[in-house]
């Protein structure tokens, strides 16, 4: 894991302090919200329906130990208790209050965290695919050219009053696991037909009000031309990018308006023209972040472990666990396991302070004290020996964070909705709660199979409904909460919007609606097939036809 040197102490600790001025400026009313609002956004504390709210950095989703149980103790101490995970592999908590922020961000400095750049016109938290450095499929680990982004964005001088947010995401390995095809930028680490590793540039994904799939904007990019390449496309994106319509103002827009081609020639003439020795990090930096990434002290163990394969065959409970929630790794005997923050009925992406030192206490005895965020909002112990599998399941179960669901039906993203948030038009939390609690049967979801639900509460995407193989939008309509089904999305490196399937529907019909489009599923898929293939095999008329069959009869 990468750990901050002086500067980093020194950056985050000022900027901790010149926050704290500002906060004690606007409680004794020196400064109004209106002048308050920029200076708190660049901390990352937003005002939602009912409080302020505290958006957390986790970069590229790697977490330790340590940084897990602060989080507990500032959930207890300034929140109610619990954090909530999101898509962007940050932590938020919803109910801090202004005066408590900077105590607030002083401890997570202890830890070496901030909430620097967590909201604002800036580059955000830079995601990756959180198996970084254990996946098997793996061509090379994204997380120290994250890291590289990260210090290169950090309160870039050019680029920090951009025309809108922006986002990037990295993977390196071929199944995109990272979305990187819905991002403003997504890199993958590919090679070349001489086995050189480099990046391939995509460019314009996003969702939100005008959902777009990213375009290559470069095939193959040498590793060491990365920064000025994307100093390149930041500087034609920031100076036309519109800022007289927020709606209009992603660098998607630019990159529709004008053409790939265009773009990329505009893009080719700035990196051209750049210093790239005084922009680009030389070898002996990159080596150096890349150090702090360094493989564990791996056991040497057997590629397949008797004692996990003996609690396979003793216990069926843990077999079905460890089929969707174990993942292969790259070291012999290892495995990563993805810790469901996804309970039977439970908020998706919440987590209790409790059930964080559980965790904590877990990654510590049995991870190398390191943990994942994953953008579906669970997380991750990446370095699991096999025959500790059990153990680790076991403890989980007492923690209530043992669910066997990760990648099925009830392993719901969503957003949070009208409940917190002060953009959204509709309820995301109950539909979620009502879906896992239909589809609850354990058997069933196993039956089912992959299937990713995505809900968001509003145009805005958060919960990206645009890619879920079914998206759930809920929209205000004449004063009343409705709910638009979308089917065939895929946030992977096939990457799809969903198509709509037919006019809202109330909170009560959605369970209902689901349930018709996966008996259609189930009725007429192929052996082993998932259920996003089917969908693309037939296209979406015999699912629209069941969706629109009731809707059709309740209006007779």
């Amino acid at each position: 894991m990468y750990r901050y040197d002086e500067f980093d102490e020194r950056f985050v600790r000022e900027r901790v302090a010149q926050f704290r001025d500002q906060v004690n400026r606007r409680l004794s009313g020196a400064i109004t919200e209106d002048e308050f609002k920029p200076l708190r956004l660049k901390n990352g504390v937003y005002l939602q329906l009912h409080a302020y709210m505290l958006r957390i950095a986790i970069p590229y989703g790697t977490l330790s130990a340590r940084q897990l149980r602060q989080l507990a103790l500032i959930g207890e101490k300034f929140d109610r208790g619990y954090g909530h995970f999101t898509t962007r592999q940050n932590l938020q908590f919803n109910w801090p209050r202004l005066r408590d922020v900077p105590e607030i961000l002083d401890l997570l400095a202890d830890v070496e965290m901030h909430c620097i750049q967590t909201s604002g016109n800036c580059i955000r938290n830079v995601t990756a695919d959180q198996f970084s450095g254990v996946a098997a499929d793996e061509i090379e680990d994204p997380r120290p050219v994250a890291e590289l982004i990260r210090q290169w964005s950090s309160a870039h001088p050019e680029f920090s009053y951009l025309p809108r947010k922006f986002k990037i995401a990295v993977t390196g390995a071929a199944h995109d696991r990272a979305a990187v095809k819905v991002h403003d930028i997504g890199l993958r680490i590919v090679r070349n037909t001489a086995g050189e590793t480099g990046y391939e540039i995509i460019v314009g994904g996003g969702l939100g009000r005008t959902p777009m799939i990213g375009k290559v904007v470069r095939d193959f990019l040498p590793k060491g031309d990365l920064l000025a390449y994307l100093e390149a496309l930041m500087r034609v994106y920031n100076a036309e990018g519109r800022r007289d319509n927020k709606y209009k103002a992603r660098v998607k827009i630019l990159v529709h308006e004008i053409g790939i081609e265009e773009f990329q020639a505009r893009v080719e003439a700035e990196f051209a023209a750049l210093d790239r020795t005084t922009i680009n990090a030389d070898r002996e930096e990159v080596a150096r972040i890349a150090a702090y990434f360094a493989a564990p002290p791996y056991e040497k163990r057997p590629a397949v472990s008797q004692t996990y394969q003996a609690a396979r065959a003793a216990n069926p409970a843990f077999a079905a666990w460890a089929d969707v929630n174990v993942t292969p790794h790259k070291a012999p005997g290892y495995a990563a396991l993805t810790i469901s923050l996804k309970g039977i009925g439970a908020v998706p992406g919440d987590m209790t302070s409790e059930q964080m030192r559980a965790a904590a206490g877990l990654a510590e005895r049995y991870s190398f004290g390191e943990l994942r965020v994953t953008h579906a909002q669970n997380l991750v112990l990446p370095h699991v020996a096999q025959d500790d599998l059990f153990a680790v399941w076991k403890a989980l179960g007492n923690a209530r964070l043992a669910e066997a669901n990760v990648g099925l039906i009830t392993d719901i993203i969503a957003c949070p909705g009208l409940d917190y948030c002060a953009l959204a038009t509709a309820r995301s939390i109950p539909i979620a709660q009502a879906l896992s609690q239909r589809f609850a049967d354990p058997a069933r979801q196993r039956e089912i199979g992959p299937l990713g639900i995505k809900i968001s509460g509003c145009i805005n995407a958060c919960g990206h409904h645009h890619v879920g193989n079914i998206g759930i939008l809920g929209l205000e309509k004449r004063g009343e909460e409705s709910y638009q089904i979308t089917l065939g999305g895929d946030a992977t490196e096939n990457a799809a919007l969903g198509d709509i399937l037919g006019p809202g529907l109330t909170a009560a019909e959605v369970p209902d609606a689901i349930e018709r489009l996966v008996e259609v599923y189930l009725g007429q898929r192929n052996t082993g097939e998932a259920f996003i293939d089917t969908v693309r095999r037939l296209g979406i008329a015999p699912f629209k036809a069941a969706f629109l069959q009731e809707i059709d009869h309740a209006a007779a």
